[in-house]
């Protein structure tokens, strides 16, 4: 073989390794079904697909329906590089970082508007910050409204509540539902249907695309939607881990932010569609669908001041201050 074309295959060698090795993978995680229309998946394979268009050498690989990652354990992944991107409860992560529980709070938001507005609040700011000191990044902001289901009756007022098996999301609900008289009871996710079959649990609150996508509509009677008046709004944000976002050019970077917003308009557009999409499921299979009236939520709201919103003062540094600046926003 001449020189030269040792020298040509060498080279052309040298510039493909380089080529492979300028290409970057990330690995995106979430627990929600995918290709089955979950808004929260659409938001993750978007962002996969524009930052792949925007070419500066990044592949986003996304694993739906916790097959990367457990739920919960997404957010050590990320703060320990192990994982690059997850769409998050950001409420999972509260037994580590107490102040995220303000994120699953009740009457916080109040309505799919002001969800919005509140995403530019002094609380966001704060929240933002709160991520980002523990090694994690904001790409998207994503606020999803749920309510309460039952079987049997429906979920209006505290006094409903007495008696009632309650399988509550979160900690600070469940220190509403019990001071409201329920016992709770704690069933994995992927066991509520079969806990409302069995008797195990009478009700249950999650976002209204869970109750969808759960089709827990079979095994309810009655759907406390949001409507002008949600008690029940979590925080839901696509995340990327701070390490690796560091680890990447200006331009990969600039890529991935401009993605993420991207996502956050395309679910802001879609909120209202998403929440009407589940409410008509119940419709159809001829449960009960109610929302509160303006008493009923202030009812609601003076048993939070007592229960998760004292617990939450007492126990978070800073509480007291987050609460105020959610509130604050009209």
């Amino acid at each position: 073989m001449k020189l030269t074309t040792v020298l040509l295959a060498c080279a052309t060698a040298v510039v493909m390794t380089a080529s492979a090795q300028a290409q970057v993978t990330l690995r995106a995680s979430h627990q929600f079904p995918g290709g089955k229309g979950d808004v929260r998946d659409d938001m993750v394979q978007m962002i996969a697909k524009d930052v792949g268009a925007a070419n500066v050498g990044i592949n986003v690989q996304v694993y739906p329906g916790a097959s990367l990652f457990k739920p919960k354990d997404q957010w050590n992944a990320m703060v320990n590089g192990q994982l690059d991107i997850a769409l998050f409860p950001l409420d999972y992560a509260s037994g580590k970082v107490p102040a995220f529980s303000a994120t699953l709070m009740p009457g916080l938001i109040r309505n799919q508007d002001r969800a919005k507005r509140i995403n530019d609040s002094q609380f966001m700011k704060d929240m933002r910050a709160e991520i980002e000191k523990h090694g994690v990044i904001v790409l998207s902001d994503a606020w999803f409204a749920g309510g309460m289901a039952a079987k049997g009756k429906c979920i209006q007022h505290p006094k409903d509540l007495a008696g009632m098996k309650f399988r509550a999301a979160g900690p600070t609900f469940a220190a509403m539902w019990e001071a409201a008289g329920a016992s709770i009871v704690t069933p994995p996710s992927n066991e509520v249907y079969n806990a409302f079959q069995t008797g195990v649990i009478d009700a249950t609150d999650t976002s209204l695309g869970t109750f969808g996508s759960t089709r827990l509509y079979e095994v309810t009677t009655c759907l406390t939607a949001p409507g002008d008046n949600a008690l029940w709004f979590m925080y839901e944000p696509v995340l990327m881990s701070k390490k690796n976002f560091e680890k990447l050019n200006k331009k990969q970077q600039d890529a991935i932010i401009a993605a993420g917003k991207k996502a956050q308009a395309y679910y802001e557009g879609k909120a209202s569609a998403v929440n009407n999409e589940t409410i008509k499921q119940f419709e159809d299979h001829k449960d009960k669908v109610v929302t509160l009236t303006n008493d009923e939520y202030d009812a609601w709201m003076a048993l939070a001041k007592k229960s998760s919103f004292a617990k939450f003062a007492k126990d978070v540094p800073n509480g007291q201050k987050l609460i105020d600046e959610a509130l604050a926003v009209k």
